[in-house]
C-alpha cells in the first residue's frame, strides 16, 4: 500500500488494457492517466522542476510560466501547489473549460491568449506572451516544454523501461506526439534495446510536426503547428496522421465498452488499429501510450451538440465506416527523409481543412 505526503510521488505504471476485445487488433494500451494530474505530464513536469531546483534556477520569490494547452498545466500546477511555487500558465481560448478550473482550483494562474500568432496559430502568440513576461520581470522562469530535454528524458527513464520490463518481446510501439518528449525519449530507449523495436508516431491530420500545410484542429493534446526542437526523426520508423472524426470515434468505441480515454488516446488508438490492419499483426506484440482519461473531455469529446455543430450530424453514426476504416489498414506511403526508416502518413493531412492549427499539449 502506498502512503506518500506530495502528490507527484504517486503514478500507477503497470495499468494495460487489452483492446482485441474492442477493435479486433491485439493492441496493449499503457494507461498513463492515474495519478493527480491525470495524464503522462506529471512525468515530464517533475524531471522539469526538479532539474531546475538541482540547478538553482528556481528562487523563493520565482514564477513558474508554461505554455499550455492543457495536461502540463495541471502537472505543474500539481506540483508548484505541492512545492509552494506559484505557476503562471499561459493557454489559449480553445483550452477545455475543465482544465482551466483545474489549475485555477490548484491555485495557479491561467492567462487565456486571445490573439492569433504572426503564423496564423495560437502556440505562437502563447510563446511571445511567455517570452515578454520573462523580459519584464526576472522573477519568471521559463520551463519551455518545447526544448527542455528533461522533457524526454522522463520518458527515457521511466515510460520506456516500465514498457520494456512488461514486454520484452515487444516489436511495435505506438506513441503520439506533440512536444515529442514522449515519443524521443522512448525511441531512444528502444534504439538500445535487445530487439529491433518498430517506433510508430501518431500525429493529428493538420499539425506540422513531420512536414505538411497546417489545418484545423480542435482538440488539445497532440499535434502542433511548429516543428518540434526536440524532435529528431531519425529515431522514427513511421508517422500516422489521423483526422479528428477518427480520434472522436475511438473514443466513443472505448467509452461504450466503459472505458473513459482523452483526446490524444483517441488518436493513437485510431492510428494503431490502421497500422495493425495493414499488417500482419497477429504475432506481433504492439503496445500504444494512452497520455490521459476522458473526464476533462466531457464538455467537448463526449458533448454531442459540440461534436456535431463542429463535424457534422452523422460524426457518431461510427461503426460501420470506422470499421471499414481500420480494415482496410493506414492509407499508402512514402518514404522518410533518413535512410533504413520508413515513414507513412495520410492523405487526409492539412489542405483539407482550414482554420488555426494548433493544439499543444
Amino acid at each position: 500500500m502506498p502512503v506518500i505526503s506530495a502528490p507527484h510521488a504517486f503514478n500507477e505504471p503497470e495499468l494495460y488494457v487489452d483492446l482485441l476485445p474492442t477493435f479486433g487488433h491485439s493492441l496493449f494500451l499503457k494507461c498513463e492517466g492515474f495519478n493527480f494530474a491525470g495524464s503522462i505530464k506529471l512525468k515530464a513536469a517533475v524531471e522539469m522542476v526538479e532539474a531546475a531546483e538541482r540547478d538553482g534556477l528556481i528562487k523563493p520569490e520565482s514564477i513558474l510560466v508554461e505554455s499550455s494547452s492543457g495536461n502540463l498545466g495541471v502537472a505543474l500546477s500539481v506540483i508548484a501547489a505541492s512545492k509552494g511555487y506559484r505557476f503562471l500558465c499561459v493557454t489559449d481560448s480553445r483550452c477545455n473549460l475543465s482544465t482551466r478550473l483545474l489549475m485555477e482550483a490548484l491555485g495557479s494562474r491561467v492567462h487565456t491568449v486571445a490573439d492569433l500568432g504572426a503564423n496564423g496559430g495560437f502556440l505562437a502568440a502563447r510563446i511571445d506572451h511567455v517570452r515578454a513576461l520573462c523580459a519584464s520581470d526576472d522573477r519568471y522562469v521559463w520551463l519551455s516544454q518545447y526544448t527542455n530535454p528533461n522533457n524526454w528524458k522522463a520518458h527515457y527513464r521511466k515510460t520506456a523501461p516500465e514498457i520494456a520490463r512488461h514486454f520484452p518481446r515487444l516489436d511495435v510501439l505506438f506513441v503520439g506526439v506533440g512536444t515529442t518528449g514522449t515519443l524521443m525519449g522512448c525511441a531512444r530507449y528502444f534504439r538500445q534495446w535487445h530487439r529491433p523495436v518498430r517506433i510508430v508516431a501518431v500525429d493529428s491530420a493538420g499539425s506540422v510536426i513531420f512536414g505538411g500545410t497546417p489545418g484545423r484542429r480542435l482538440i488539445p493534446g497532440l499535434g502542433m503547428s511548429m516543428r518540434p526542437p526536440l524532435l529528431n526523426e531519425s529515431y522514427v520508423d513511421e508517422v500516422i496522421h489521423v483526422e479528428e472524426t477518427d480520434t472522436v470515434r475511438a473514443c466513443h468505441r472505448l467509452a461504450r465498452r466503459g472505458f473513459l480515454f482523452g483526446g490524444s488516446t483517441g488518436t493513437v488508438v485510431s492510428g494503431a488499429m490502421r497500422w495493425l490492419a495493414d499488417h500482419e499483426s497477429r504475432d506481433l506484440t504492439a503496445v500504444a501510450i494512452a497520455p490521459d482519461l476522458g473526464e476533462r473531455y466531457l464538455d467537448t469529446i463526449y458533448q454531442s451538440n459540440w461534436l456535431r455543430d463542429l463535424y457534422g450530424e452523422n460524426v457518431l453514426d461510427f461503426d460501420a465506416a470506422t470499421d471499414a476504416s481500420w480494415a482496410a489498414g493506414a492509407l499508402p506511403t512514402s518514404h522518410a527523409s533518413h535512410p533504413g526508416h520508413h515513414r507513412q502518413t495520410s492523405d487526409g493531412g492539412g489542405d483539407q481543412h482550414h482554420g488555426h492549427p494548433d493544439r499543444e499539449a
